[in-house]
């Protein structure tokens, strides 16, 4: 079950099946994919990705598989990362107990990840017979490179917040009682930030891996020009000479819709 709110710009999505840390069954996954794709287009800031009781995801509820070939059903679910790979808005984890197999890929497809010393990781899949999946054999190296890939996949070890935040993969390490401030304050920031200017940056950064420098520069020039042309480049340019912090809409000249 996926519980769904939205404050200000902020739209939480919480995975909630306490019983099993909060794994996905099919239902589970598909409203999962629907609310990914739902958060493009509603306003939305920034999607806040959480779980009941601090687990963020066991993974997959293998007691709520639905029939068919698991080729189909592995196509159903891979709508879920590349929605969320593809969301053009700040994106942020918070796991304060487990994230595990593909509760784990879930997490790393997020932008930003807050966790805790307590929380525990694994790519589970090896010790479960399965390789693995979510995304996790591309997300993995470009995080960690490829021997601590292999060193977290072949060997599934469960590791905790600290040695996560060590190799890279989480990006805020904090206490328990502190991390729903640090996410609040993480939040505020990313939701007060330029629409535009951080969706495109974000797809930059995705699109900037696998392409050559010239290719770079030239997508950073249409990006620039788009932000040159809206009205939040203004807007901080005048926010800085009145010294105020900026108002930023993602509007595009004074009739246009915000973003």
């Amino acid at each position: 079950m996926v519980r769904s709110s939205t404050t200000g710009g902020v739209r939480t999505l919480t995975l909630h099946n306490p019983r099993r840390k909060n794994a996905l069954g099919d239902d589970g996954w598909a409203a999962l994919a629907a609310e990914l794709t739902a958060a493009r287009d509603d306003g939305t800031r920034v999607l806040v990705l959480r779980g009941t009781g601090g687990d963020l995801c066991a993974g997959a509820d293998l007691s709520d598989v639905g029939t068919g070939h698991p080729l189909a059903r592995m196509r159903r679910i891979n709508e879920v990362p590349l929605a969320l790979h593809h969301l053009p808005v700040p994106t942020v984890a918070v796991v304060d107990g487990v994230a595990v197999g593909a509760g784990w890929n879930l997490a790393l497809g997020c932008d930003l990840v807050v966790a805790t010393p307590r929380s525990r990781f694994s790519q589970i899949f090896a010790a479960r017979g399965l390789s693995l999946d979510l995304g996790g054999s591309w997300l993995l190296p470009r995080l960690v490179g490829m021997q601590q890939a292999k060193r977290l996949a072949l060997l599934a070890e469960m590791i905790d917040g600290t040695e996560a935040h060590r190799l890279g993969l989480v990006t805020y390490l904090v206490e328990p009682d502190e991390i729903e401030a640090t996410v609040t304050s993480l939040v505020d920031r990313l939701v007060a930030g330029p629409p535009v200017a951080l969706a495109q940056t974000k797809e930059l950064l995705h699109e900037a891996v696998g392409v050559p420098l010239r290719e770079a520069l030239a997508n950073e020039a249409r990006a620039q020009a788009v932000n040159l042309a809206g009205d939040d480049a203004a807007e901080a340019f005048e926010a800085f000479r009145d010294k105020r912090p900026p108002r930023f809409t993602g509007g595009w000249g004074p009739d246009a819709d915000q973003m």
